[in-house]
């Protein structure tokens, strides 16, 4: 049998060996891809990782505004001194210098301010009971001798506290004026004491008083002074209504006229008259106007007016104070001083987002034209987002030494955070 013939297979190589070095490369750059995108997605989101700045505000409107028109021109007397303010709004001006000058009865207006400082009454009320003593009706025949403005007393006579005022700020008695200082105060003297230290109190720098009367023209003031002290005296409930009679009932003297003839016409309400050979003819007065629905009181003195007796010099300070007491009321109005949609402050959001901020109704002052108006913005601060219409701080207007008049301020368009997107598109 013959052997099969041996088969001889080729032996084959073995393949050599991968190199697993060949991948490296290839993930070296795709890490590298996701670092460069991981950068690129940094850089596309940083925008959103910053804090966004605080919306901004600047005041577009001005501090103050001033009334627009004519400056009014008041009437002033051609001699003497005035006077005149406009209570709650302030100066309309004086003339004739601040040098003191004696007041004559006039003075009469301090003596019963510190009597119904220290002895309040209510409007209505009589107050407390006084009596005439012997040695106060025997003074009676020398004053009387003397040309002084009396009322008849007698010893025993009782005066009720308004009673005495009435017959001090109406007829103008002096005997009355003593007889009060000495009730209140226990001497004449010691009530003048009080009479200057409430001067001072009260500001009335230009001002003395040597007697509670007015009859000693060592008591001296000015028209300016006398304006002071009047608008403090008509916050008195009782002075103001003792002042507005034309007449009054007193004992032993009967029926009283009020020396001072302009109450009761254009719209004077008191307040006091003066007169004597030195002063001339004096008076402090108060008149109220109706402005704009509101009543608006006036107060002046007109000092120094001549004239060879009291008639004669009181008819001259009349006749220059209706003119006065005329020009004041006409000069007052009721002004527009911001419009309602006038704009007060801008605001400015991020990327160029913003608003307006505007008055939400009109402002109006009581004043005359040339006055100046302050104007004070409270302005807080704006938050990112603030809706249209948002009602957003006040605005208030202050005319003169008036009260301040305010509005609410509103917001123009919305103010909203910009969007993710423009954050972005912003930085790019």
């Amino acid at each position: 049998m013959l052997d099969a013939p041996t088969q001889v297979i080729p032996a084959v190589a073995a393949p050599p060996p991968r190199r697993r070095r060949a991948r490296r490369p290839r993930l070296l750059i795709c890490a590298l891809l996701a670092l460069l995108l991981a950068g690129a997605g940094l850089v596309a989101i940083a925008p959103l990782l910053r804090p966004l700045p605080a919306p901004t505000v600047t005041r577009t409107l001005a501090v103050s505004r001033t009334i627009p028109g004519k400056v009014p021109a008041m009437p002033w007397p051609k001699t003497g001194q005035a006077a005149l303010s406009v209570v709650g709004v302030g100066s309309l001006g004086r003339s004739g210098g601040s040098h003191p000058v004696p007041i004559a009865s006039v003075t009469k207006v301090m003596t019963a301010y510190v009597i119904l400082t220290e002895h309040p009454l209510r409007r209505g009320e009589p107050g407390p009971d006084l009596t005439v003593s012997a040695e106060q009706a025997a003074a009676y025949p020398a004053e009387q001798a003397r040309g002084e403005s009396l009322i008849p007393v007698v010893t025993g006579a009782v005066f009720t506290e308004r009673q005495a005022l009435q017959a001090v700020l109406l007829p103008s008695a002096n005997n009355m004026a003593r007889i009060l200082a000495a009730w209140d105060a226990g001497s004449i003297e010691a009530f003048i004491a009080k009479m200057n230290d409430t001067a001072a109190a009260l500001g009335m720098t230009n001002t003395h008083y040597t007697d509670p009367s007015g009859y000693d023209p060592g008591t001296v003031s000015t028209a300016v002074d006398q304006v002071i002290l009047a608008r403090k005296a008509m916050k008195l409930p009782a002075f103001a209504e003792i002042v507005a009679q034309k007449k009054a009932t007193l004992p032993v003297a009967g029926t009283v006229e009020n020396y001072n003839s302009l109450v009761g016409r254009d719209g004077v309400v008191g307040i006091k008259t003066g007169s004597t050979d030195e002063a001339g003819g004096c008076l402090v007065f108060a008149a109220v106007v109706k402005v704009g629905g509101r009543s608006i009181t006036i107060v002046g003195a007109v000092l120094g007016q001549p004239g060879a007796n009291t008639p004669v010099q009181l008819d001259r300070v009349f006749r220059v104070t209706r003119p006065l007491v005329r020009a004041a009321a006409a000069a007052i109005a009721v002004h527009p001083i911001v419009r309602a949609g006038d704009q007060v402050a801008t605001v400015r959001g991020p990327l160029g987002a913003g608003t307006t901020i505007t008055a939400a109704r009109d402002l109006t002052v009581v004043g005359w034209p040339g006055m100046r108006v302050r104007l004070d913005a409270d302005l807080p601060a704006v938050p990112a987002r603030l809706p249209a219409g948002a009602e957003h701080g006040r605005l208030s207007a202050v005319a003169g030494d008036g009260a301040p008049v305010a509005t609410p301020l509103r917001t123009g368009v919305g103010l909203v955070p910009p969007s993710a997107w423009d954050r972005i598109r912003q930085h790019r």
